[in-house]
């Protein structure tokens, strides 16, 4: 070893990196290809997988990063991931998690479970020893494996069973002190992925089984991707598309064949796209039928308690969904529409008993909506016939429209919404479409809708379990009373593979220098010459004095398949010691633009810090 060598210095030659030339068959988007490719991971089972060094190093900086933001507003706690039924079940979530989550008995029968998420642990803490307004606010943060039960793993590190999480949990005194608890998350959020130079967007969001009131989720843009965006270029209007709405443009109506409602035949035409063809229409005059059955809830808790209370057997009800023909039904609102926990396709021996009808051939005409259904409502036994009648809000004014008879190859048109039926709730239940106009008022710009992975999640919970599961203050007036929540989780694996998909290529990746295993590769061409292995070793030195995180690739390999390893494997800079390190110099290159600068020796570490440090600020101003 040279005179310059430092104790510890990362050599390649000594480290465990199994690069492989071609990714398993099986690996379908960028980041689990190269994942797998440069080493950083290996399966172990379905939706397993063993972080290898460099994967190791990798997310320890995403953490690191993640830890330093939040320390700034909250407190770090760790909590257990084996936890015992009897919280979940006082906030209703043991029978609501359904088969997303891993349940177990221990030797004695106990159950248990691997913890998701951690709200009902955290209030649980607080129930205990919070006892005073005085005591509020409070953040409190962990940074802890999570385990689900997910149906389909794939995707690589991006759809797994067991993964690493950063989830904060706020307790305020009021809406005022949430609103602050949430404002605090979206900032020290928008700082983490800046350092972890991710392009991110904010969208309104979906609040799904956590519950609550606002939601905001963090997404990347990408094909890998399973979040649909709809966002307005005109005025950065973004939101997920279970949440999302548009403004839709004035549609032509059907001029009347008669003064009143009228059955016709339409023999084989079930399809909208026939009926339309063959009435000669726009699908928009059409009125679709989306059939399902919702599970209403059953047994004690909060959640559950939308109806039934006290229900011991799955309360499961008739919907009908009803919309233009050219729109698609959104199951997200719908279900928040009809305060329910789960859908599924109405069975054809279903549909004969609600709407009397074959599939294809269903319409509004002749049902009897339900009356009650909004929660805390007594909620009536169902009369025989009755089907819960949900519209969607662009049907509402429109006239002389199409729908099925309820009979086969039968159909109405001079229907009237209001007129020739009637429903029981009205709301906005479609999927929006690219191309709409932007809900934004006055703004005239038009949707784009592109896939995204989620890379964290902000919730205004409430009070959904710090009520159910008793925490209680004194206010100032010493008056007991409920605190007010918050959740926020941020997914450390997806902010990896966020990264790699952002910026790769046909020959590998590179992360942002803040979160690659290393920031700089020292690469001796020819290790069997000393001279160059002499400067190779005098250079990691000094970069890694000067703060830098440095691998020294020393292997005896030829110098073309130690390019190629590095372009592979994510480590944004190189430094290529080579025939003109004998004249002083040696060549920079930058994986991201693939460009390359000769260097004076003298100046390669001020020109790396720079390059760095310039890349550090771009990332955290954009």
């Amino acid at each position: 070893m040279g005179k310059f060598a430092h104790s510890f210095m990362h050599r390649w030659s000594k480290l465990f990196v199994p690069t492989l030339r071609e990714a398993p068959a099986d690996a379908e988007v960028a980041s689990h290809k190269f994942l797998l490719r440069a080493g950083y991971i290996r399966q172990l089972g379905a939706g397993i997988y063993n972080y290898l060094f460099l994967g190791q190093r990798s997310l320890n900086k995403i953490i690191a990063i993640v830890r330093q933001e939040m320390d700034t507003i909250g407190q770090e706690f760790y909590l257990p991931g084996i936890l015992p039924k009897e919280p979940w079940v006082e906030s209703g979530r043991w029978t609501g998690m359904g088969d997303n989550m891993f349940r177990l008995k221990d030797r004695k029968g106990a159950e248990l479970c691997l913890g998701m998420t951690h709200e009902e642990i955290m209030t649980t803490i607080a129930r205990n020893e919070l006892r005073s307004y005085k005591q509020l606010p409070q953040i409190w943060y962990q940074i802890q494996t999570k385990f689900r039960d997910e149906p389909r793993p794939k995707s690589g590190l991006l759809r797994v069973r067991q993964f690493t999480m950063k989830d904060s949990y706020s307790f305020d005194l009021d809406q005022a002190g949430l609103d602050k608890s949430f404002d605090l998350h979206d900032q020290v959020y928008r700082t983490i992925f800046r350092r972890c130079g991710l392009k991110f967007v904010a969208v309104e969001a979906d609040s799904g089984s956590m519950g609550g009131s606002q939601s905001q989720e963090f997404m990347v843009y990408t094909d890998a991707g399973e979040d649909l965006i709809a966002s307005c270029p005109a005025c950065g209007y973004a939101a997920n598309v279970e949440k999302a709405t548009s403004r839709l443009e004035p549609v032509t109506e059907r001029e009347p064949t008669a003064n009143a409602r009228k059955k016709i035949d339409t023999p084989g035409k079930a399809a909208i796209v026939d009926i339309a063809a063959y009435l000669n229409m726009s699908p928009a005059n059409d009125i679709k039928c989306v059939a399902y059955m919702v599970l209403r809830g059953f047994g004690p808790g909060p959640m559950l308690a939308n109806v039934g209370l006290g229900r011991t057997e799955p309360d499961w009800r008739p919907v009908a969904a009803f919309l233009r023909g050219d729109h698609s039904v959104n199951e997200t609102k719908l279900l928040k529409t009809v305060y329910g926990r789960e859908l599924r396709p109405m069975t054809e021996e279903e549909l004969k008993k609600y709407l009397h009808g074959p599939a294809g051939y269903l319409g509004p005409v002749d049902l009897k909506p339900m009356k009650v259904v909004n929660p805390g409502s007594e909620t009536p036994a169902f009369t025989d016939g009755e089907i819960i009648v949900v519209i969607d809000k662009s049907l509402e004014g429109r006239k002389n429209m199409v729908c099925g008879a309820n009979e086969l190859d039968k159909h109405y048109e001079n229907v009237t919404p209001d007129v020739d039926f009637k429903w029981t709730l009205s709301a906005d239940i479609r999927t929006v479409n690219e191309g709409e106009l932007c809900p934004k008022p006055g703004c005239a710009g038009k949707l784009v809708v592109g896939k995204a992975v989620e890379i964290g999640h902000i919730f205004k919970l409430g009070y959904k379990y710090s009520q159910s599961m008793g925490a209680r203050v004194l206010d100032p007036n010493g008056k007991e009373v409920t605190p007010i929540m918050g959740s926020y989780g941020i997914g450390i694996e997806r902010i990896l593979t966020s990264a790699i998909e952002s910026s790769n290529d046909a020959n590998g990746f590179w992360l942002p220098a803040s979160i690659a295993p290393f920031q700089v590769v020292v690469t001796i061409t020819n290790v069997a010459d000393e001279a160059l292995r002499a400067t190779g070793e005098q250079i990691a030195a000094e970069l890694e004095s000067a703060g830098l995180d440095v691998l020294l690739d020393d292997r005896d390999e030829r110098a073309g398949v130690k390019f190629k390893d590095a372009d592979l494997v994510g480590i944004p800079y190189r430094i290529n010691v080579g025939k003109k390190a004998a004249s002083g110099q040696v060549e920079l290159v930058t994986r991201a633009t693939a460009s390359s600068t000769d260097l004076a020796i003298a100046n390669v570490t001020a020109a790396l810090k720079h390059q760095i440090a310039e890349e550090q600020l771009l990332a955290t101003s954009s």
